[in-house]
């Protein structure tokens, strides 16, 4: 067992499926594009154990609230640690997270997009640690997202070159 896998065991988390894609979607592009030392992650949204699209869908701070989307932040950080794993093979390959992008579906007036994002990045901090799990990061609010999801989010993490 990896020394990632080995915290996610002892944190409780474990990595959902891959999206089950909704009906009609059409998603032409790999979740994880390794570049050199580098890979690039698509956007992600939330989801369950079993792949499907976490609930509630909605805008936050109207029909999702701050606290679901926190959660939902951190479940996009599974499902995100899913994708890694099934194109790298190992989470230890991982040198360290560069930069996140977070995006929120948010009503109008809601300003609370860092506190939401939050989600991701505590959940990497607490799996990787402080040196590996560190990142740039922004947090935006968006007019819509795909799905009526309240959060996507995209990153890039440097890779070892000991491999």
């Amino acid at each position: 067992m990896s020394s990632i896998e080995a915290r996610l065991q002892a944190l409780g988390l474990s990595l959902p499926a891959p999206l089950q894609q909704p009906p009609g979607a059409s998603l032409p592009f790999p979740w994880v594009r390794v570049a050199g030392e580098r890979a690039f992650i698509s956007g992600h949204g939330p989801t369950e154990a079993d792949g499907s699209l976490a609930q509630p869908l909605g805008k936050v701070g109207a029909a999702v609230t701050p606290e679901q989307a926190y959660r939902a932040a951190r479940l996009t950080a599974l499902a995100m640690l899913g994708s890694l794993a099934r194109t790298l093979g190992s989470l230890d390959r991982i040198a360290c997270w560069l930069r996140v992008f977070g995006m929120v579906n948010s009503a109008p007036g809601f300003q609370r997009q860092p506190a939401v994002i939050n989600g991701f990045s505590d959940l990497i901090l607490e799996v990787f640690g402080p040196e590996r799990g560190a990142h740039a990061r922004s947090a935006v609010g968006m007019a819509e997202l795909p799905f009526g999801i309240p959060v996507e989010i995209e990153g890039e993490v440097l890779l070892r070159s000991d491999r």
